[in-house]
């Protein structure tokens, strides 16, 4: 067979050569989650994620739907505890790095159990445990976990019909069913789906154009992912207005130059011999022309993030499982004593790149001892977003003050008459407060918060025989030209919550001058 050096190539088979190691680094990834998972507390994003499933349907402003069925299926069982909600990441990170030692051996030629195929998988799977940011994805609830799995997953499958010659049917429906839940979970697969059609486009494999695999690979996507576009398209494309005014409004401008810092540190120091490699392999080795177009689509999603101006550091991290395990089969190929040499040092850097930015990704460190960490190291808090930080970087602060931010808005319940709660509702200028509020206010007496902020809105306005609203907001003047009576209850002091969040004032508002349905569409905030 042409692609697979002079030696035919030899079916794909775990149980051909089981290294244990297999078991061993998924079992790692796994158990630093869990041991971690109930660090610091809950995370903005969950709570919005926990009201979301709440609201059962085919889309979110922000998100499809996937993530949210998922997450309304596993906590109906097993409940909304921290431990329960993180349960899930840690398996999806855990798999992560299984798939990712798996497409190493898929790489490498032999079919999987060849003398190199071990070493492959090993720093491969090591790479992908001590990554910082998949450990921080890993580490909460949200489509970013699921993400991570799927890129891998589909990255495997592909593979495998690279290496075919006559690849089947039914690889090509798994990979278009992949991609399509992939999608249905996070429209960013787009990116890969684009680097795989380039990959095949730029490369000698562009024959596989001229039959109908690639064509039902797209054809099952575009099912599976069609009822979020229905969904969007009844809406007038909420999800388009949401990206909009995210890249315009709310996120932090980014060269090319600092993406490509934020990658360096974002997948380990350590590490970054091993994708370079990896990268380098797929797109020039003789051994590796069967896989090229795998290469191409690596690099044209890495550039395409590097070049869009806003992208988060996070953006490219399910990109990497196709080029660590690349590089894992790169450096394996080696003669043994360099192998050995390169393979001990690339050991060594991730292990120890990995153990210091841990504190930044795993809440391990009291959050004390954290600051000083943090700044004994040089590193001052940081946001991707247009905001103002605190003593902590935004993914730590937003996992502190909720019961705080939630107190002044039970005090002020407290002071309405009976008929006063009747008829009254609560107002929140952000998805996380709105979702703090629905995750701890019903123990204290509390109704569902209502929110202009993305999915909220959606949601709808409060009754339109409110009376009382109150308000979680810092614009006096505004709410006195909606309502005929304003008082200021207390101002929210949540400690080591993001900035915005502290002072803000809890306002009891009574006498709307109009229908707060007549006002719902200038309170919309998608971003």
């Amino acid at each position: 067979m042409p692609y697979a050096d002079s030696r035919p190539l030899r079916s794909f088979s775990i149980a051909a050569r089981f290294d244990p190691f297999l078991v061993l680094l998924p079992l790692v990834s796994f158990a630093l989650h869990l041991a971690t998972a109930r660090g610091y507390g809950i995370f903005r994003d969950e709570l919005y994620y926990l009201a979301c499933a709440d609201h059962l349907g085919w889309g979110y402003v922000d998100h499809p739907p996937l993530s949210i069925w998922v997450l309304d299926l596993w906590t109906s069982v097993f409940g909304r505890s921290l431990l329960s909600l993180r349960f899930v990441p840690a398996v999806l990170g855990a798999l992560t790095v299984l798939i990712t030692g798996l497409l190493a051996r898929r790489f490498d030629q032999e079919g999987g159990d060849g003398e190199s195929a071990l070493p492959a998988a090993r720093i491969a799977m090591l790479a992908a445990t001590f990554a910082p940011i998949q450990l921080g994805l890993g580490g909460y609830y949200s489509m970013n976990a699921f993400d991570l799995l799927f890129w891998a997953a589909a990255a495997y499958v592909f593979a495998g019909i690279l290496l075919d010659e006559r690849p089947s049917t039914s690889r090509w429906l798994g990979l278009g069913v992949l991609l399509g839940l992939g999608l249905l979970n996070k429209i960013s697969v787009l990116w890969l789906g684009g680097g795989i059609a380039l990959g095949l486009l730029l490369t000698a494999r562009r024959r596989l154009l001229a039959t109908r695999g690639p064509w039902l690979t797209a054809f099952v996507a575009l099912v599976l992912f069609a009822p979020y576009l229905l969904w969007n398209l009844r809406l007038d494309f909420p999800t388009l207005e949401f990206m909009r005014h995210a890249t315009t409004e709310k996120m932090q401008p980014v060269s090319a130059l600092e993406f490509a810092a934020g990658q360096v540190s974002a997948m380990n120091w350590g590490a970054v011999p091993l994708w370079l490699a990896g990268a380098l392999w797929l797109l020039i080795s003789w051994r590796a022309r069967a896989l090229r177009p795998l290469g191409v689509a690596f690099v044209a999603v890495w550039l395409f993030l590097a070049f869009s101006g806003t992208a988060r550091d996070s953006y490219a991290a399910p990109a990497y499982a196709i080029a660590l395990a690349a590089g894992g089969v790169a450096f394996a190929s080696l003669t043994p004593t360099w192998r050995r040499a390169a393979l001990v040092s690339l050991t060594l850097g991730i292990v120890a790149f990995g153990a210091l930015s841990a504190p930044f990704v795993l809440p391990i460190l009291p959050v004390d001892s954290f600051i000083r960490y943090q700044a004994a190291l040089g590193e001052k808090p940081s946001t991707s977003e247009k905001k103002e930080v605190g003593e902590l970087p935004q993914h730590w602060a937003d996992r502190h003050g909720w019961l705080e931010i939630v107190a002044p808005f039970e005090e002020a319940w407290k002071t309405l008459t009976p008929r006063e709660r009747e008829h009254a509702a609560i107002f929140a200028s952000n998805y996380g407060v709105a979702g703090a509020i629905d995750h701890y206010g019903p123990a204290r007496g509390l109704p569902n918060a209502v929110s202009g902020h993305n999915s909220y809105w959606l949601w709808g306005p409060p009754s339109s025989s409110t009376e009382v609203v109150l308000v979680h907001s810092r614009d006096e003047g505004r709410l006195r030209q909606l309502f005929g009576s304003v008082t200021l209850h207390g101002r929210i002091a949540c400690g080591r919550c993001m900035p915005y969040e502290n002072g803000m004032g809890v306002w009891i508002c009574k006498k709307p001058r109009q229908p707060l349905a007549a006002i719902w569409n200038s309170v919309k905030h998608f971003d």
